[in-house]
C-alpha cells in the first residue's frame, strides 16, 4: 500500500490537496463500450487489498469498489459507446471516455494522474504513469471502479442479447464469443470495425432484383 502510494504523496507534500487517479477498461473486447473511471482520494485513506484490477478476482473488486465509493472524495464516470469506437478508433475513444470521466467529477482536481496517456481536451495539470495502475493507488482505485462498472453493464447486456454470453466473457474474444457470432451474427453493441466481428459477421442474403427474370426451374425445363 505504501508502494503505491508514493505519488500521492508526493503531490500531497506538495500542496496539492485534490489528485485524481484516471483509467479506463474495456479497449480489448469485442462488445460493449469503453469505461472510464476518475477517482480523488483523501490523504488519509487507508484501504488495504487496492491493486491493478487485472490482479484481482471478480468478488475482489466488488468489495474495492463499494470501499473505494465511501471513502473517495469524489468518484466521476466516463463511457465511450460502440459507436465511438467504431467511428473514432478503439484508443481515441478511451481518451473520450478519460475526458468525460473528469468532466463528470463534482469537483475539480488539481492534477490528474493517468495510466500511460494525456487526455486531450482537459485544462489541468497531468502526469502520465506507465503502468500506473500498478504504479498509483489512484489510479488501481480507478480501474477497479471503471471494472466493476463495464462487468455490470455487460451483465446487463447479456439480457438484452442474450447468446453471446456477455456476462461471462465480458464482450472479451473468448472461443465461445467467436462461435456465437458466426453462429448469430453480431448484435448492435458489437465493435463493426474489430476484425474478428468483421470476419464472423454472418453474410447479408442476396435480393434478387425485381427487374430481373425469375431462374428457371427444373419443372419449366421438362415442360
Amino acid at each position: 500500500m505504501g508502494a503505491l502510494l508514493r505519488c500521492e504523496r508526493e503531490w500531497w507534500g506538495a500542496g496539492v490537496r485534490l489528485v485524481a487517479g484516471v483509467d479506463e477498461v474495456g479497449v480489448g473486447p469485442l462488445a460493449g463500450p469503453v469505461i472510464a473511471a476518475a477517482v480523488v482520494l483523501p490523504q488519509n485513506v487507508r484501504e488495504r487489498g487496492v491493486d491493478d484490477s487485472k490482479r484481482l478476482t471478480a468478488s475482489q473488486r466488488e468489495d474495492l469498489a463499494g470501499r473505494i465509493g465511501t471513502v473517495a472524495l469524489a468518484v466521476g464516470i466516463g463511457i465511450a459507446e460502440v459507436e465511438e469506437v467504431d467511428r473514432l478508433n478503439v484508443y481515441h475513444a478511451a481518451l473520450v471516455a478519460m475526458r468525460r470521466a473528469v468532466e463528470s467529477l463534482p469537483l475539480v482536481p488539481e492534477r490528474l494522474l493517468v495510466d500511460a496517456r494525456t487526455i486531450p481536451g482537459i485544462d489541468m495539470p497531468q502526469t502520465p504513469m506507465v503502468k500506473g495502475d500498478q504504479r498509483s493507488y489512484s489510479i488501481a482505485a480507478a480501474s477497479i471502479v471503471a471494472k466493476v462498472r463495464r462487468d455490470s453493464l455487460m451483465r446487463e447486456l447479456d439480457a438484452v442479447y442474450p447468446g453471446y454470453g456477455f456476462g461471462r466473457n465480458m464482450g472479451y474474444g473468448t472461443a465461445e464469443h467467436l462461435a456465437a457470432i458466426e453462429r448469430l451474427g453480431p448484435c448492435p453493441v458489437h465493435r463493426r470495425s474489430f476484425s474478428p466481428v468483421r470476419q464472423l459477421a454472418l453474410p447479408q442474403p442476396q435480393c434478387q432484383s425485381v427487374d430481373e427474370p425469375p431462374p428457371s426451374s427444373n419443372a419449366s425445363r421438362l415442360r
